[in-house]
């Protein structure tokens, strides 16, 4: 009896070592890999791309972008204007100063007329004449210049009509005479000129 039971103990063994060595290594794998699947990185990434939220972001991102050019764009402009004013400035800074001199460059040239009608006054129109051409020169070196008129159409931006006249020598709309001189003060009028218009 020991000996048959153990015959059958044997051959239940080798049974057993046969089943283990039949079965294929690794059966139980696929369960493992369905934890992971392959494809869950390509879900995540249309998820993400789908988010609304990173389409707002997106859209701030760009708004900020726009904003931050339109603000440049302003200061650029800003910087040339203020360049340009800064110069005009400088160009024009004796403007008031030699407009109020005008009246006495004015009264000077009435001066020479009236000296120059008058017998016995060489000296003293020569010494005005001097006086004139002396402050005529300072003026001109701030870069005024005087207006030549005559003969020339009337322009409302150069010109101040106070009185039209008959002329036979100039045609219709011309300056014929300049009552008071008008003045340039480098490429600006300072003082338009009162002249008399043919009619």
């Amino acid at each position: 009896m020991h000996k048959k039971e153990t015959k059958e103990q044997e051959r239940m063994a080798e049974d057993q070592e046969e089943r283990v060595e039949t079965t294929p290594a690794g059966s139980e794998e696929p369960a493992a890999e369905e934890w992971v699947p392959e494809d869950n990185g390509g879900d995540s990434s249309a998820e993400g791309q789908g988010d609304p939220r990173i389409a707002e972001l997106a859209k701030q991102a760009e708004d900020n972008h726009n904003r931050y050019l339109r603000v440049q764009a302003d200061f650029d402009n800003f910087r040339r204007r203020t360049q340009k004013e800064k110069e005009d400035l400088a160009q024009y800074a004796s403007m008031k100063l030699v407009g109020q001199l005008l009246p006495v460059l004015d009264n000077f040239e009435r001066a020479l007329q009236a000296g120059g009608e008058s017998a016995g006054t060489d000296s003293f129109a020569k010494g005005i004449d001097m006086i004139y051409r002396q402050f005529s020169q300072v003026m001109e070196a701030e870069g005024l210049r005087k207006m030549d008129v005559v003969g020339q159409p009337f322009d409302p931006e150069l010109h101040q009509a106070i009185m039209q006249v008959e002329s036979e020598e100039h045609e219709e709309g011309t300056v014929v005479e300049a009552v008071q001189n008008g003045y340039w003060l480098k490429d600006k009028v300072l003082r338009p000129a009162m002249v008399k218009v043919s009619g």
